[in-house]
Order: structure tokens, then C-alpha cells, then sequence
């Protein structure tokens, strides 16, 4: 065929041959990670393979829930499965080390320990699951495209959590009543030498000093907490991040009405320069009338060393050198290199042409409608906006679907003309339409057995020309015909092939790429230059595509983060059997938020769809940690330790388990925020998210909540006898003013 040539198009080929065995890879490599990180600690290689065996064993066991929701293995599902490799293994390790500590702190049997340990951790287990579990509940609430792709995800990561669970309450303990020997932890107490005695001692001191100055680090955590202000207006927000996809497009289109011959032959020499651009594999052409494309394949991102945003440049510098002032004002020419990702984490080559006006959204584009009653003005508006986003650093390839190659015949009333001669606008109307256009009357022809309708209408030569059409004649209400001549101005012009409607108004769509400038940096700054224009009342600028999309799913989210804090409020509350435990153990949300901005701002990473799902899932994780301090603080209080001592106390029992759990979901992690191919970067925000803000508010959460619950508790003494009481001793002190 003549339109077109070259080998099969290559649009998605690398994502889907390469993307699956990689997350599959990164899955193997988290769980064997994860669970080297309970022999560092432990040194024991039956409770390695005993904790270990939780990762398999519930991973496999939520493909029964995929089977029963008809969820296949593709990238959110495989993605769900890889982030859970690091926190399935969780309570496992949280029942196994506490196990190991009975049987080596105690000296009870491995067989009493586990019923004795399981009994003790339980309820901070339950806690801990069901309150990261409620995460995924307003995952539900996230409406349109976004939501469909995150249900799917948050079932499958909700079903993992929830059999990790039940397998710590099960597997976990017979595995260790049968498999755990008295020999295991009978050396040396594993707490008291290496490099955790060390960890131990310092955090002791840390914890100490916390304590003697509460309102010091009370201090510390609100101005953590308040540093939100200030970090979240300096990270970039965009749908999906813009990842190296290995390939990408290029447009060259020509004025509407350009034969296929002429595309050819004007664009013939472009294939041969891509083809030269370092670090291309295949190119594949396609020809159009008006309009020709290159999907370009580079080489396998493993294998190279240029990324695939560096080369679009170089294609873009390369087409404008070709094509000297393409896409400015008057040039009848226009060029465009695109390619991103989309939220499924594919590639977007390939679905943002414009070819007769059909405007598609892709990773890397930002897209408006201006709209307005009259189709001038908003061609006016439309090139006056056109230019000034053009000078936005950052944004390149501004185009607009609009183009007046369609030949019309426009009659232009005198209406103060017509209304002295007594002529009606919708009467010329009717007449100009019928005459011009044509009319089919009721009356039928008959041929015999055939019937023929009868099209009204002006013969060729007369409708055709203006100076003809002048002639015509117009009822009056004053005289009895007129010349159309005389109330009207005819001419021939050059108008849109369709005028296209938005919510029932006309609408011109601009469309133009992103390089190097987030999607929502990029809507505020177009919206600056929509105001230099001061547009006239009835005409405005709305986004459509990824920017709705954004500011649609900014407004899910934060839905979605309002009620996953009620959600873990209402079950730590019916978990804990209080309503001050759960404000305690809650204090550690505010300030897993700005630990996870800055992991994000110190990667050069943005808040998207992605990153925004790690974050609700951090504020599930991190909370763990004082959990297992508020659960074991009440415990040992119930033992009749003091509440100075039994904070100390509980702190440092569960800093081994806190200290496990952690250094386990970051090294189940690791090979996702690292990873490398097609797809990688978009993975790698969520994990950069998690894995930042577990380091960085770790210790932070270590001290603060020993005090949080402090406070709370001389709060819970503060009966109104007791106020009434400490005011009566100080207006008897004195030198006190008295009531």
C-alpha cells in the first residue's frame, strides 16, 4: 500500500513483554529481602524459614480472591502483590519474635511459648491488620478511571494483608511449637550483643531524655507536623509520572485538504532522521492526508544510555531545524513529539494524534477547551493564548484543533437596512437556506413503479456565485420582494470544516506537551496567561483530559484521607476498648506526611496517583510502631508497673519487632523504588513514598509517642474533683489571688 511502510507499530510492545517478569522479579527478590532481614536480627535459620513462610503462603492464597473477582495478573495486581511481599511477612515476624522471646528471656518451651506470646501480641496484631486494612476502603470512593484501576489494587493488597493475619495466628505458632528448638535461643540473649546492644542503649538514653522534656519534643512533632505547609506547595502534582516507556511519536501535519501524495513527498525525507537519532531500534511510518506519523522504538532501557525524554528533544530540535517556524502564527505546518504514561502504567505513543482533529490525552499533554458563543472571537482568543503558553518554559508543541480550510459563503445582514425594508432575519434565513441549500418538498415524483423526492433548490451556477446569489429576492413586509443585495453583504470565505460544542457551548481545544514541567505547575501557569487576556463575559478556559482527571482525583483523595483516618480511629477505638489510645497511636500520622513529601522532594519525585496511594499506605504502616508500644505499655501497667517504667520498658521490648518490621518492608521494597525498565519510574514513587517516610519518621514516632501517651494519661487523672481541688490548694498558697 502507498500509506505507509515500515514494520509493525510498536506502540505498548515493550511494556508488555518486559514489564511482567520484572514486577514478578521484583516480587522473588522483596520476599527473599524481607526475609533475610529476620536472620540479621534473630540469627537463626528456623525462625528465617518459619517467617518466610508467610509471604508465599498468603500471596498464593489471595489468588483465590482474584479468581473470585476475575482479576487477572496485570500491572496494578502484580504491583498490589509486590508491595505486599514487605508487609505480609510483618505479623509473622511481629508472633515469631515475640515467641523467640519467651523462649529465650523465659526459658518456657517453644510449644508454651506459642500459645502463651500469640495471646500476649494479639490484639496488637488485629490492630495493626485491621487498621491498614480500612486503608483500602476509600479506594471505593475514588470515582471515574482512576477508581477502577485502584480497586483492583486495593482488593488484592487488602486480601494479602488480611491472610498474613490469619496466617500469624496459625501457621506461625504451630510452625514454631514443632520446628523451634530451646537451643535456638539458648546462647547468649540475641538483644544484649552486636550492633542491636549498641542501637539498644542509645535509643535508651534518647527515650530517657524525651521523657524529661515533653514539651520539647511535643514541640518538635507540631512543627513537623506544620512543615506540611510548607513542603507541599514546592512538590509538583500530575496524574502519572512522566517514565521512560522506550518509544514515542512523532506528528507532522499539514494544512486540511493536502493530498496523500503531497504529505509524502513534503515529509519524505523525515523517516531517514529519525532513523539516524542515536539509540533508535525501529521506526514505523504512517501516512495520512495532511498528516504523517513515526512511532518510534528505541533500544531497551537496560541496554542504554540516553533516556527517552532526552531523545524526544533531540527529535523535536530536529523537526523545527527541518521545518523552520512549524507551528508558529501564519505557518501552515506543525510538529509534535509525544509519548508518556498512562495510569495503567502503559505507554501512551501512539494515541495523541490529531489527524482531522481528534484530540486524544495522553501522559505528557495537557489539554484545554476555550469556550464562547461566537466562533471569531474565539479564534482570536485561541491564537492570542496559543502564543503566550508558548513562552511558558516548559511547555512545547502548542497546537489547537482549529482550522479554517473549509471554503463557505457568509452573508453578513445590515439588520437596521433590513428593518426599514420591512425584511424579517428569520424569513431571509428560510429563503437563503432553501434556495441554497435545498428543500425537500412533500410532493413525490412518479416514474411508474418508482417514486422520486423533489429537492428545492437554486441550479449550480446561480448558488455557487456571490454575485449571482446578490440577486436573489427577499418577501418584505413593506414592499413586496427586495434584492437580498440590499439588506445583506455576501462573500466567499474560509471557515472550520465543524464547529465542535462543550456542555452545549462552542469550543476551540488547545492541546500541548509537557517537558520537564509537572502537569499541575503546567495548569497554573496556563491559567496566569488565561487572565492577561481578560476575555469578555460568556468565553472562560476549561481543562479537559489529564488536568480534570488531576484535579478530579485530588479531590477523591483527599475524601479518601478524611475518612481512612475515621476508618483506623473506629477500629483501634473498638480494638483498644478507648477513646484516648487510639489519639495516641494516631499522633504518628501527621507525621509520616511530611517525611514522606521530603523522600519524595529529595528524589525529585512528584505527588501523583501513584506516590498519593503510598501515602495512604503509609499512614497504615506507620502507626504499627505505637501500636506495639501502647499495646505493651497497658499490658505491663496491668502487671502493676508504674507508668514511667512501663513505658521505658515497653519501648525498648518492642524495638526489636518495630525495628524488624520496618527494615522489612523497605528491603521488600527496595527492588521497586531501584528497579529499572519500562514502567519502573511510576512503580517507584509509591515505594519511595513508603520506604522515605518509614525511615524518616521511625525514630521520630520512637519518642514522641511514649509522650503523647504520657499526656493523655495525666489527662485521664484530671477528674473535675480533682481540678476543683488543685484550684482550692492555690488560692490558699500565698501570695495567690483568691475567687
Amino acid at each position: 500500500m502507498p500509506s505507509w511502510r515500515g514494520s509493525m507499530p510498536l506502540n505498548r510492545r515493550y511494556p508488555r513483554t518486559f514489564r511482567s517478569p520484572l514486577i514478578q522479579h521484583h516480587l522473588i527478590l522483596g520476599s527473599l529481602l524481607a526475609s533475610l532481614v529476620v536472620f540479621l536480627f534473630l540469627r537463626n535459620i528456623r525462625s528465617t524459614v518459619i517467617a518466610a513462610t508467610a509471604i508465599p503462603v498468603s500471596l498464593i492464597a489471595t489468588f483465590t480472591v482474584m479468581k473470585i473477582f476475575n482479576f487477572t495478573l496485570n500491572n496494578m495486581t502484580l504491583l498490589a502483590l509486590s508491595l505486599a511481599t514487605g508487609i505480609v511477612i510483618d505479623d509473622a515476624i511481629v508472633v515469631l519474635e515475640n515467641i523467640f522471646r519467651y523462649v529465650e528471656e523465659k526459658g518456657v518451651s517453644p510449644r508454651e511459648a506459642a500459645a502463651k506470646a500469640t495471646g500476649e501480641i494479639g490484639l496488637a496484631v488485629m490492630a495493626t491488620t485491621l487498621s491498614l486494612v480500612v486503608i483500602f476502603l476509600p479506594v471505593v470512593f475514588i470515582t471515574g478511571t482512576i477508581g477502577q484501576y485502584l480497586f483492583s489494587f486495593g482488593v488484592v493488597s487488602a486480601s494479602a494483608i488480611l491472610f498474613s493475619m490469619f496466617v500469624s495466628f496459625t501457621l506461625t505458632p504451630a510452625l514454631c511449637s514443632m520446628w523451634l528448638r530451646r537451643t535456638d535461643a539458648g546462647h547468649t540473649a540475641s538483644k544484649d550483643r552486636g550492633f542491636y546492644a549498641g542501637l539498644d542503649r542509645v535509643y535508651g538514653h534518647m527515650l530517657q531524655w524525651s521523657l524529661s522534656h515533653r514539651g520539647v519534643m511535643l514541640l518538635t512533632a507540631a512543627g513537623v507536623t506544620l512543615s506540611v505547609a510548607l513542603l507541599y506547595p514546592r512538590i509538583g502534582q500530575e496524574l502519572v509520572p512522566d517514565d521512560d516507556q522506550s518509544e514515542f511519536q512523532l506528528n507532522v501535519n499539514l494544512p486540511r485538504g493536502t493530498s496523500l501524495d503531497a504529505t509524502m513527498e513534503y515529509a519524505k525525507d523525515v523517516e531517514g532522521m529519525v532513523r539516524a537519532l542515536p539509540e533508535v531500534q525501529t521506526v514505523f511510518t504512517n501516512f495520512n492526508p495532511g498528516e504523517a506519523r513515526y512511532f518510534v522504538g528505541m533500544t531497551p532501557l537496560e541496554s542504554r544510555s540516553i533516556s527517552q525524554q532526552d531523545l524526544m528533544r533531540q527529535a523535536r530540535a530536529m523537526l523545527l531545524a527541518k521545518f523552520p517556524g512549524a507551528g508558529t502564527r501564519g505557518s501552515k505546518v506543525r510538529v509534535s513529539v509525544s509519548g508518556g504514561t498512562d495510569l495503567s502504567g502503559a505507554s501512551t505513543a501512539g494515541g495523541g494524534g490529531n489527524y482531522q482533529g481528534n484530540y486524544q490525552g495522553g501522559g505528557n499533554r495537557v489539554q484545554m477547551l476555550v469556550q464562547g458563543p461566537d466562533i471569531e472571537e474565539l479564534q482570536r482568543y485561541v491564537v492570542d493564548l496559543r502564543d503566550k503558553i508558548r513562552t511558558i518554559p516548559g511547555i512545547v508543541d502548542v497546537e489547537s484543533n482549529f482550522e479554517a480550510t473549509q471554503q463557505e459563503l457568509r452573508v453578513i445582514v445590515d439588520r437596521v437596512r433590513a428593518a426599514d425594508l420591512g425584511v424579517q432575519i428569520d424569513t431571509l434565513a428560510t429563503n437563503i437556506r432553501t434556495l441554497v441549500g435545498g428543500q425537500v418538498l412533500d410532493t413525490q415524483f412518479k416514474q411508474g413503479d418508482e417514486q422520486y423526492e423533489i429537492n428545492l433548490r437554486l441550479d449550480e451556477p446561480f448558488r455557487n456565485d456571490p454575485t449571482r446569489l446578490g440577486n436573489l429576492l427577499v418577501p418584505s413586509l413593506t414592499q413586496r420582494v427586495v434584492r437580498l443585495s440590499d439588506v445583506a453583504q455576501l462573500k466567499l470565505d474560509y471557515g472550520p470544516n465543524n464547529i465542535q460544542r462543550y456542555n452545549r457551548q462552542r469550543q476551540i481545544t488547545l492541546q500541548a506537551v509537557l517537558d520537564g514541567i509537572p502537569l499541575g505547575d503546567a495548569v497554573a501557569a496556563i491559567r496566569e496567561k488565561s487572565g492577561e487576556l481578560n476575555m469578555k463575559a460568556g468565553y472562560g478556559l476549561v481543562f479537559s483530559g489529564g488536568a480534570r482527571q488531576l484535579a478530579q482525583a485530588s479531590s477523591d483523595f483527599g475524601l479518601a484521607v478524611l475518612l481512612a483516618v475515621a476508618f483506623i480511629y473506629m477500629v483501634l477505638a473498638s480494638q483498644f476498648n478507648s477513646f484516648v489510645h487510639p489519639l495516641t497511636i494516631m499522633t504518628s500520622l501527621p507525621l509520616s506526611l511530611p517525611a514522606g513529601l521530603i523522600a519524595l522532594m529529595a528524589f525529585g519525585m512528584t505527588l501523583n496517583v501513584y506516590s498519593a496511594i503510598g501515602m495512604l499506605m503509609l499512614f497504615g504502616i506507620v502507626k504499627k510502631n505505637s501500636i506495639l508500644q501502647v499495646d505493651y505499655t497497658n499490658t505491663l501497667r496491668e502487671q502493676g508497673l508504674e507508668r514511667h517504667e512501663a513505658l521505658v520498658s515497653a519501648s525498648h521490648v518492642r524495638l526489636r519487632p518495630i525495628l524488624m518490621t520496618t527494615i522489612s518492608i523497605i528491603a521488600g521494597m527496595l527492588p521497586i523504588a531501584f528497579g529499572r525498565g519500562a514502567g519502573a519510574g511510576s512503580r517507584a514513587t509509591m515505594a519511595v513514598t513508603i520506604i522515605g517516610g518509614q525511615l524518616l519518621c521511625l525514630m521520630l514516632t520512637l519518642l514522641v509517642t511514649p509522650v503523647v501517651y504520657s499526656y493523655f494519661d495525666d489527662l485521664r487523672e484530671w477528674t473535675p474533683t480533682r481540678l476543683f481541688a488543685w484550684v482550692r490548694r492555690r488560692a490558699s498558697q500565698p501570695g495567690t489571688a483568691s475567687f
